[in-house]
C-alpha cells in the first residue's frame, strides 16, 4: 500500500513549494490541475514526476476545471508526453478522447499508467454494479479506482467486498468510502488489497470528505499491521 498525499495549491509556485514539504511524508503526490490556475507541467512533473499522479477532475466528479473536455483531456495527454508517473481518467470520459489518451499512453511505451477512475458523491451502488465498472474492458490491464460516498456503515463492507472480489481476479485496485461513515473503509481498505490510500497533509487540507492525514494514515498502518 502506498500513500499519496493531493497537493493543496492554487497556483504552480504554491504547488512546487508544497511538494517539497509534502515529498519527505508521502508515497507518491497527486496533483490536481483542476484547482490550479494555469498549471506549469513541466516545472511540476521535475519534481518527482515518477511518484506523481495528475488528474484533471471531471466536473461531474467534483472537479473544478473551467475549459472544454478537450482541453481538460488535453493537460493529462501533455502529462504523459512528460512522462508523468501515472494519469487518472474518469471511466466517465467521452470516448473519443479517452481513446486519445490511451493512444498517447500507448506511444509513450506505457511508462505513464492510467488509473481508470469512478468517484459518485452521493451514494454507494451495490457491489454487482460496482464489479461491472471494474470489469470494464478499458480498464484492462490497468488500475481502477472506485471512489463512493458511505450514508450508512454497511456502505464500508460493500466496498471491502468489492476490493475482495477484485483480488481474486488478479486486478489492481483503489477502493474506499468517502465520508465520516467512509472512514472504516479508508482504514480497512489496505488489507483488503486496495494499493492507494489517498490522506492530507494536515487537517484542514483534506481534498474529499472524511480523508485522514498522512500521519494518521502511518499510524492506522502501523496499529493494524503489528495488531497492537
Amino acid at each position: 500500500m502506498k500513500i499519496c498525499v493531493p497537493v493543496p495549491a492554487r497556483s504552480t509556485a504554491e504547488a512546487l513549494r508544497k511538494m517539497e514539504q509534502i515529498r519527505p511524508h508521502a508515497d507518491m503526490m497527486e496533483l490536481r490541475l483542476d484547482r490550479m490556475a494555469d498549471p506549469d507541467l513541466p516545472a511540476l512533473l521535475a519534481a518527482g514526476k515518477a511518484n506523481i499522479v495528475v488528474t484533471n477532475r471531471h466536473a461531474g466528479e467534483g472537479g473544478s476545471f473551467l475549459g472544454t473536455e478537450g482541453e481538460r483531456v488535453g493537460l493529462l495527454q501533455q502529462a504523459v508526453a512528460l512522462g508523468a508517473g501515472y494519469v487518472d481518467l474518469e471511466m466517465l470520459t467521452e470516448e473519443s478522447l479517452k481513446r486519445e489518451l490511451l493512444d498517447a499512453v500507448a506511444g509513450s511505451g506505457e511508462y505513464t499508467k492510467v488509473i481508470f477512475s469512478y468517484h459518485n458523491f452521493r451514494e454507494t451502488l451495490s457491489l454487482n454494479e460496482l464489479m461491472d465498472k471494474v470489469a470494464s474492458p478499458d480498464s484492462a490491464g490497468r488500475m481502477v479506482k472506485i471512489v463512493t460516498m458511505a450514508n450508512k456503515m454497511k456502505d464500508n463492507l460493500t466496498i471491502l467486498e468489492l476490493l475482495a472480489a477484485a483480488a481474486q481476479m488478479g486486478k489492481e485496485i483503489t477502493a474506499f468510502c468517502m465520508g465520516q461513515k467512509g472512514r472504516l473503509s479508508r482504514a480497512a481498505a489496505p488489507l483488503f488489497g486496495s494499493c492507494i490510500s489517498y490522506a492530507s497533509f494536515g487537517k484542514g487540507l483534506e481534498s474529499a470528505p472524511g480523508q485522514f492525514t498522512v500521519e494518521e494514515m502511518k499510524e492506522i498502518s502501523r496499529l493494524l499491521r503489528n495488531g497492537k
